[in-house]
C-alpha cells in the first residue's frame, strides 16, 4: 500500500466529537495492522501533537513493534523531554529510545549567528543523529510520520517542501506509515484527546522545528539558552494561572545576543534582556499583539528578573505581523 496516494475524501465529515474520533481511531488501527503485519515501525517522536498522536495510534495498533526515538537536541522547552519519557515510556509502555544529543548540537552551533545556517545545522544534525540510531536497529521496514493534510496541500501548491522520510540517507529505504495524513490540525487534537494524551501535549502551542535555537538571535550560548528556557517556563506558568492559556495563540520569550547595564544588589549588572512575545492569529500569515494586563506584566518582570540568572531587563514586543514575523528568526 502506497500511503502517499491516500487522499482526504471530499465528503469526509470533519472530526469534531469523541465519537467521530473513536471511529477514526478504530479504522486506522485496522489499516495499520493490515499494512505493517508483524514488522517493526520507526518513529521520530518530538513530543509535538502530530508525532505524539501517531505514536499513541501505533501503540494501540502494534504495541512493541513500534520503536520511538526521541532526540533531545538541547533546544526543547523546560520539561518537554521528561514529559515525553513519562507519557510514552512510563504510562503507555512504549518501546522508546531516548537520545541526549545536547552537547553534540551545541558544539556544532557554537559561534554560528546566521539564522538560516543555524536552522540547516539543527535540521541536518537531527537527521544524522536519528539515522545513526536507526542503523543500530534490526528488522525496521516502516517509517511512521506525523504528516497532516495541510502538509500535503502546501507541498502540492509549492508553498513548502514536504518532509517525506525526513530527508534520511538513501541507504535507509523505509515504507511510510502516515495514519493522520488526511486530518487537519484541529482534528488531530480531537483524536489526541480520544487517545487519552495529556491536555498540555495535545493543545500545546506552535513550536518551531529548530526549537529555542531561533529564540536566541545570534550565536547560541548555554547561558543564553538557559535564560530563554527559564523565562519561557515562567511565562507559560503565569499565562496558565491567569487564564490566558488557550486564549492567546502563541507566547514565548526571546533573549537576543546583546547585554545592557542594570543594577542588582546595589551593584552594576551587565546582563541579558528578555523579550516577551504574545500574538493572536487564525492563519499565521498575519498576527495581532495580545494586550497583556499591566499588573500581570509587572509580575512577569519581577519574576523573570529575580528568578532567571543573568537577566536584568524585560521588554515587550508590540510589533504585529506584518511588519514583524511571529518568531524573531
Amino acid at each position: 500500500m502506497n500511503v502517499t496516494e491516500i487522499r482526504r475524501p471530499a465528503d469526509m465529515e470533519r472530526i469534531t466529537t469523541p465519537e467521530l474520533a473513536q471511529a477514526f481511531i478504530d479504522e486506522q488501527i485496522a489499516l495499520i495492522k493490515e499494512q505493517v503485519g508483524d514488522k517493526k515501525v520507526l518513529l521520530a517522536l518530538s513530543g509535538g501533537v502530530d508525532s505524539s498522536v501517531v505514536a499513541a495510534l501505533l501503540i494501540k495498533a502494534i504495541g512493541q513493534q513500534l520503536v520511538c526515538v526521541h532526540v533531545n537536541h538541547g533546544l526543547l522547552r523546560k520539561g518537554e523531554p521528561e514529559q515525553v519519557i513519562e507519557v510514552f515510556r512510563n504510562q503507555m509502555n512504549a518501546n522508546l529510545i531516548y537520545v541526549d544529543a545536547t552537547d553534540h548540537f551545541l558544539d556544532k552551533l557554537a559561534g554560528v549567528s546566521d539564522p538560516e545556517t543555524k536552522r540547516k545545522i539543527i535540521g541536518g544534525e537531527f537527521i544524522e543523529v536519528f539515522a545513526e540510531e536507526a542503523r543500530k536497529l534490526e528488522g525496521i521496514e516502516f517509517l511512521a510520520q506525523g504528516t497532516i493534510w495541510p502538509d500535503i496541500l502546501e507541498s502540492e501548491e509549492g508553498i513548502k517542501a514536504h518532509h517525506n522520510a525526513g530527508g534520511l540517507p538513501e541507504d535507509m529505504a523505509f515504507e511510510l506509515v502516515e495514519p493522520v495524513r488526511v486530518l487537519f490540525k484541529d482534528e488531530v487534537r480531537v483524536v489526541g484527546d480520544a487517545l487519552g494524551l495529556p491536555h498540555g501535549m495535545v493543545y500545546r502551542q506552535p513550536f518551531p522545528g529548530p526549537g529555542l535555537g531561533v529564540r536566541c538571535p545570534g550565536a547560541i550560548t548555554r547561558d543564553c539558552l538557559e535564560a530563554v528556557r527559564e523565562s519561557d517556563a515562567i511565562l507559560r506558568e503565569e499565562f496558565e494561572k491567569n487564564g490566558l492559556e488557550g486564549k492567546v495563540w502563541q507566547y514565548f520569550t526571546v533573549v537576543p545576543d546583546f547585554k545592557s547595564t542594570g543594577i542588582k544588589d546595589g551593584k552594576r549588572a551587565f546582563e541579558w534582556s528578555v523579550i516577551i512575545r504574545a500574538v493572536n492569529t487564525t492563519d499565521a500569515m498575519s498576527a495581532t499583539v495580545e494586550n497583556i494586563p499591566y499588573d500581570l506584566m509587572c509580575h512577569l518582570v519581577d519574576r523573570i528578573t529575580h528568578e532567571v540568572p543573568g537577566v536584568n531587563r524585560v521588554l515587550y514586543d508590540f510589533t504585529p505581523k506584518p511588519t514583524g514575523t511571529i518568531e524573531w528568526e
